[in-house]
């Protein structure tokens, strides 16, 4: 909100009733339907709104709420799920669906004392006003603690002022790191005494009608410290000669629809979650013990309730036809990935080897029609945090890239497609996995970025993902690799959930759905909910619900999807910033990741962790950002800093409380005195940092 607040003093935001038309290029980076955050509300009563979340190069536009008569007005600080429309004047107006997090009278921050005078600093990033605390109001709390305080008012022109309601715990407690991403982005972290009961009263199913594949050698792969088992996997060579070199594979799914019926409260609180939240030290489930980490949890050698895509293959790894049942399975082993992976290259264990074999071979065969459609292949690097006995962190690494994860999206990429076929021989809505082209602003500005690196990006066609493989190729090995990935990917728009099937640009798919984690995701129970409907195969299936209901629970879960992977990211950079609290003052080689008006943003080659050179570190001169070329230039010597830029810095200051991470350069950027040479046009100047 500070950013907003800065447009507005700047005169890039209009205020009132003078909002000015917005930039059509603007409109085409705005969903059908968003996340906004209530701006103002004027004198008139109308609300005012922003998107929660922006990427675009522009300013955020000023979005204009229409209140539902009935419904409770939206206001300052809410969160609000609305669809958007273009007024025939040019601006923006947002339709309430709901308002996902009301103001929130409460403050998440560590608390200190200062000249007898407590104060409370917010944790979240984004709130830059203290708390006073009267000592009275403290609750016991300790200089350093992090507390939730109750917002009481605001002495005269002071500081607002507040009561401390909670002690969550120290600084130095780890796990203090993970309440305050939980608390702050509002995840929902208890479950009502009824749906406890409920999920501990399930039982496994009687077989009945289901099939039993409790003979079939399924096996699970999954990380090391995964905490629940949501599939399983088998694999042979068809015996069809009609198929010779073809294979049947199957991938069993936990029948969460067996255990969490429409309208109970399970349905209810998964419903609210949407999902699950991993963090290093916890997870917040969608479901409770009981079933995600017991009857749901597809566990070795033990009876589980299941849903079954079999699926044939084609030598090429195209799908010539596929079936799914409920039944009952066992899964046989248990396998890590590393350890599937090690097996598979080196030989180990004989038995362990036999179940692999077959799927490694299949998965020979889905490569090959993942080749034949190219989609696209970002290489992104995911940092794993390691916590010790002691719960603090030991090791922050790169997740490895291995065959066997690759083996396992593989075969549920397959099962995905099936369950999304099936449905859609039905007339039952469907929870679709859509991902729309990317917008052809942000393609516009990659490609004119592309071209200050000498490379060409196709114009005036539709881009397809093999153009963008093209250019990803041709960066690999090159000092350039990391950043051409990252902006290729913040070219791509966002993957959702919806019941309109516009395809997965992505995955180059037409159809998709999410079915093989029902544990951990809302929107695979409804697909498993859609099939035991269209399949009859029992009373537990998709209810009846409205094409306007439908699509208020794809935008629900949307957003608590987005909202748990922020939650995710923020805890990693609190463990990163207490992992390197103690060496402020070292040097670290770097690569630019990103440049904006708050300086330039800087990956730790070591550990993977971002750190901020803010705009008054850079030099002492004034400097130019130059978005079109991604590029921080000074205005009296020339020299710089770009995207994909190698440098060293120095760790200035880590913050576990926020984060944050900052830094100031040791070495200079690339872009050397006169040296630099714009490829794009010329930018308007937007001048940073200390003026002579």
């Amino acid at each position: 909100m500070a950013t907003l607040r800065e447009l507005s003093a700047a005169g890039e935001l209009a205020t009132g009733r003078r909002a000015r038309r917005t930039d059509p290029r603007v409109q085409g980076l705005l969903p059908e339907v968003a996340i906004l955050q209530v701006l103002s509300v004027d004198a008139d009563g109308d609300v005012w709104a922003t998107p929660a979340e922006w990427h675009g190069s522009m300013p955020a536009p000023r979005i204009h709420l229409i209140q539902r008569p009935g419904t409770r007005a939206a206001g300052m600080a809410d969160r609000v799920l609305a669809k958007l429309r273009t007024a025939e004047d040019g601006t923006i107006e947002g339709r309430p669906i709901r308002i996902l997090e009301p103001a929130s009278p409460d403050v998440l921050g560590v608390y200190e004392v200062v000249q007898g005078q407590g104060y409370i600093r917010p944790v979240n990033r984004r709130t830059r006003t203290d708390y006073r605390v009267r000592s009275a109001d403290s609750g016991g709390a300790k200089p350093g603690e992090v507390v939730v305080a109750d917002v009481v008012g605001r002495a005269g022109l002071g500081a607002p002022q507040a009561r401390v309601r909670e002690r969550v715990g120290g600084m130095d407690d780890p796990r203090t790191l993970s309440v305050i991403a939980i608390h702050e982005h509002g995840i929902p972290n208890r479950f009502s005494n009824e749906a406890v009961r409920e999920a501990e009263a399930g039982a496994l199913p009687a077989l009945g009608k289901r099939t039993d594949f409790r003979s079939i050698p399924f096996v699970t792969i999954d990380p090391s410290d995964a905490r629940d088992f949501d599939d399983a996997i088998w694999a042979a060579q068809d015996a069809d000669p009609a198929n010779a070199g073809g294979w049947h594979v199957r991938v069993a799914i936990a029948d969460v629809a067996h255990y969490v019926r429409p309208g109970s409260a399970l349905d209810r609180e998964a419903h609210e979650r949407g999902n699950s939240v991993y963090f290093p030290d916890r997870v917040v489930p969608m479901l409770p013990e009981a079933l995600s980490g017991g009857m749901c949890s597809l566990k070795q050698d033990e009876d589980r309730a299941c849903l079954v895509a079999t699926i044939w293959l084609d030598p090429a790894g195209a799908i010539l036809r596929h079936r799914i049942e409920r039944g009952l399975m066992r899964s046989v082993r248990r396998i890590e990935y590393e350890r599937a992976q090690e097996i598979h290259d080196h030989g180990g264990d004989a038995e362990t080897a036999a179940l692999l074999q077959p799927l490694y071979a299949a998965y020979g065969a889905f490569k090959k029609a993942r080749a034949a459609r190219d989609p696209l292949n970002i290489e992104s690097r995911e940092l794993v945090v390691r916590l010790g006995a002691n719960g603090r962190v030991a090791d922050i690494h790169p997740r490895p890239h291995l065959d066997s994860h690759q083996l396992v999206e593989e075969f549920m990429i397959a099962a995905n497609i099936a369950a999304a076929e099936t449905i859609g021989r039905s007339t039952l809505p469907c929870m679709y996995r859509i991902h729309a082209e990317p917008d052809p602003e942000r393609v516009e500005a990659l490609r004119v970025f592309l071209e200050s690196l000498d490379i060409k990006l196709t114009k005036g066609q539709r881009l397809m993902p093999r153009q963008f493989n093209l250019v990803l190729d041709r960066v690999r090995g090159t000092p350039h690799q990391e950043a051409v990935n990252q902006i290729i990917l913040r070219t791509q728009s966002q993957a959702i959930y919806s019941p309109e099937n516009i395809g997965h640009y992505g995955l180059s798919l037409r159809n998709y759905v999410h079915f093989t984690s029902p544990i951990r995701r809302y929107a695979d129970l409804l697909i498993h909910r859609a099939l035991i409907r269209s399949l009859e195969l029992g009373d537990d299936g998709l209810p009846e619900m409205d094409h306007e209901e439908f699509g208020g629970i794809a935008a629900h879960i949307s957003m608590t999807e987005r909202r748990a992977m922020l939650a995710e990211r923020d805890a990693t950079d609190r463990y990163l910033a207490a992992f390197l609290s103690d060496r402020t003052g070292a040097e670290f080689l770097g690569r630019i990741s990103g440049v904006g008006k708050a300086g330039v943003f800087i990956t730790l080659l070591e550990i993977g962790a971002q750190a901020l050179i803010p705009m008054r570190r850079l030099g002492d001169e004034r400097y130019e950002l130059d978005e079109a070329n991604q590029a921080i230039v000074g205005t009296s010597t020339g020299a710089g800093f770009r995207l994909g830029d190698t440098i060293t810095i120095r760790l200035v200051e880590a913050t576990p409380a926020t984060g944050g991470l900052i830094a100031e350069a040791v070495s200079s950027g690339s872009i050397k005195g006169d040296g630099h040479k714009r490829r794009g046009p010329k930018p308007k100047p937007r001048h940073f940092g200390r003026r002579r």
